[in-house]
């Protein structure tokens, strides 16, 4: 460098007994300073790139941890749902024997009973899960949690009144896990039928 140069020369000068300029010698310090102020200035600079890359590889990180933990999240409830269901499908294969029984004219009420308090602990363990059932009878039909399979011709309620309620549906933590099947009211004139089937998709 020439500010090294120029030191070494000056040092030389005294060695050898010369006289020397002291404006030099402060000129030649002053080059020196400076050359070591813009070597900081670059290491500063250089180390809050390096601060800055770090931070946004940081944040990257949090932010795809964030994901994987919502994917792992979304996939439990996922599976979850699909065990509920199975378990629902039992519930109601259940809840048609227990209805036969109950029709028969068996005797044996301690089993009727027993199957009762079994009905209670399944209903209990759904609950516990956060299975809720989804109200239907009385409320206005919603496609989201209602999918209707029938309708009847009434003129004391408003069109598209839930009348009858033909399989429960249920609610997993505010999603729905599976939705209620019903029957909805029609206003229809001239109508013979009380009840008619319609199709899923808009009607027969």
């Amino acid at each position: 460098m020439v500010e090294d140069d120029e030191r070494g020369n000056i040092m030389a000068e005294q060695q050898e007994g010369k006289p020397v300029d002291e404006g030099e010698e402060v000129e030649a310090l002053r080059a020196e300073l400076e050359s070591v102020k813009n070597e900081l200035r670059k290491a500063k600079e250089s180390s809050e790139s390096s601060l800055n890359k770090m931070r946004y590889l940081m944040a990257d990180f949090d932010n795809y941890r964030k994901q994987m933990e919502k994917q792992l999240a979304s996939k439990a409830e996922s599976i979850k749902a699909e065990l509920l269901l199975k378990f629902l499908n039992i519930r109601d294969d259940y809840l048609r024997a227990l209805s036969v029984a109950r029709q028969s004219k068996s005797e044996q009420v301690v089993v009727i009973e027993g199957l009762e308090g079994i009905l209670k602990n399944i209903d209990s363990l759904l609950a516990s899960e956060g299975v809720r059932e989804i109200e239907a009878v009385g409320t206005p039909f919603d496609p989201n949690v209602h999918d209707a399979i029938a309708y009847s011709a009434r003129d004391d309620l408003a069109e598209n009144t839930v009348t009858a309620e033909i399989r429960k549906g249920y609610i997993l933590n505010g999603r729905v896990l599976r939705p209620s099947l019903v029957e909805i009211s029609k206003i229809v004139k001239n109508s013979v039928n009380n009840t008619k089937e319609m199709d899923i998709q808009g009607g027969i």
